[in-house]
């Protein structure tokens, strides 16, 4: 019998992340073994840069609801390299993001081109703290930030939501600036942003936070501004061309410029000037349908999911399911890494501005009490067991559709599956000379991690 050990962690609504009895291999083409219907192929694809979730003010106003030992246990859950989730990518706000306490930016001075006025002293109240807890627990923690809307004067009309950036030399070089005083003024607080996107959701014209970015539009600002300006104030920071929510499939057929596959990446990275500041392209909601496109076009990028879809405040496990998808469409298109939403909320998980959305935990005010979610065990079942530095491995056959698989620099596979169906069906896992036949029940996940 082979040295291969393998470890089996399951999750069905009813009994979720349960280890399960491993049964023994058989050797492959064994009498009464039926042929493997899911193998690894040796081949290796992008280079795992981890899973994370977003900071956000209502999200640590939630945990401040639990007991000083109950929200320490969940943030070394969450964070710790020994924890459950073991994040080590996560994402912060520039300014106000919709799920702020209130809506704000930093520097809210009418024709301060010279960023004078400029200040964090909003977000050592609730995000800074926010943060410092989990570089606490995590030094490695890397973050990228994006603003949900610039200062409300440098917009037209001049609110915070809905509108576009005042298109006018020195509202842009006022507003590169705003990024160079961010990037300054969390280090200062000894945090390192890794990473700015230029604008959460480029066609969001919303009702919460939000501006609107044409791909022309983003192309001049990163080219002309604010790539100068990281460069004359020498910051290390990447630019990323993110957070990128197009295209909407009925947009391209309403004929929208703004939303074709090729109207951000291709008109952005097509242009030398650009591409050369730009380190990655980050996809989000409906860039699920561009990312497979750019990713062929420009292989040599860095990829990543930044929002994960943020359903109804339901937190149901028909919804995880779904989620599940998502992840698996965006491994399978090349990201690098898988950025959660709302990491905890109170229940409903209600916005400022009336949305309701899930989260991974729900932290229960009046009982003080943690409830683990579907969508946590989603991505407890990736991040548990695929580090950092993994390599995404090839696998085929017909379960592939509904699995990803890593390979850890230690050596290890790491196999993620879903059985979508309303039935327990088999999987039979070929790996070398051995074979092992599991039953997954219906509608669950699984983690399969294979070592020597």
């Amino acid at each position: 019998m082979s040295n291969l050990k393998l470890k089996w962690f399951s999750s069905t609504e009813q009994a979720p992340w349960t280890e399960r009895e491993v049964p023994e291999p058989q050797a492959a083409g064994a009498e009464n073994t039926a042929a493997a219907n899911l193998t690894f192929t040796g081949d290796t694809y992008q280079t795992l840069e981890g899973f994370g979730g977003c900071f956000n003010e209502l999200g640590f106003a939630a945990l401040g609801h639990l007991p000083d030992d109950e929200r320490a246990k969940v943030m070394y859950s969450l964070f710790h390299p020994e924890g459950e989730q073991r994040f080590s990518i996560c994402r912060l706000p520039i300014g106000a993001s919709d799920y702020a306490l209130d809506w704000y930016s930093l520097n809210e001075t009418d024709g301060d081109y010279a960023m004078e006025h400029f200040s964090i002293e909003r977000d050592r109240k609730l995000l800074i703290p926010y943060i410092k807890e989990a570089l606490a627990l995590n030094p490695e923690l890397r973050l990228f930030a994006s603003p949900w809307s610039p200062p409300t004067w440098m917009k037209f009309p001049k609110a915070y939501n809905y509108g576009t950036l005042r298109w006018e030399p020195e509202i842009l070089a006022a507003y590169a600036l705003y990024f160079v005083k961010f990037v300054e003024a969390y280090r200062a607080e000894g945090i390192t942003i890794h990473q700015v996107h230029v604008q959460n959701e480029v066609v969001a014209d919303q009702k919460f936070p939000s501006c609107v970015w044409t791909g022309e539009q983003l192309k001049i600002f990163i080219r002309d501004y604010l790539g100068p300006a990281f460069e004359e104030h020498g910051l290390e920071t990447e630019i990323w061309l993110g957070t990128i929510n197009a295209p909407e499939p009925w947009d391209e057929w309403l004929k929208k410029k703004s939303s074709d596959h090729d109207a951000f990446a291709g008109v952005v990275l097509g242009d030398p000037g650009a591409y050369k500041y730009v380190k990655g392209v980050g996809y989000q909601w409906a860039g699920k349908h561009a990312i497979q496109r750019t990713v062929q076009s420009y292989p040599e990028l860095r990829y990543m999911q930044t929002e994960n879809e943020c359903g109804d405040g339901e937190n149901t496990w028909f919804y995880a399911k779904y989620i599940f998808g998502l992840y698996q469409h965006y491994f399978m298109n090349g990201v690098n890494a898988y950025i959660y939403w709302n990491m905890a909320l109170e229940p409903k998980g209600r916005s400022t501005w009336g949305w309701e959305q899930n989260s991974m935990l729900t932290i229960d005010p009046s009982a003080k009490q943690v409830i683990h979610n579907p969508e946590y065990y989603v991505m407890k079942h990736f991040s548990r067991f695929a580090s950092p530095g993994s390599v995404r491995a090839g696998i085929r056959g017909p379960w592939s559709g509904h699995a990803v698989a890593f390979r850890t620099p230690e050596g290890e596979r790491v196999l993620v599956i879903s059985n979508p169906y309303k039935e327990v069906r088999m999987l039979h896992l070929g790996s070398g000379s051995d074979q092992y036949s599991l039953p997954l029940e219906a509608e669950s996940f699984h983690t399969f991690v294979l070592g020597e």
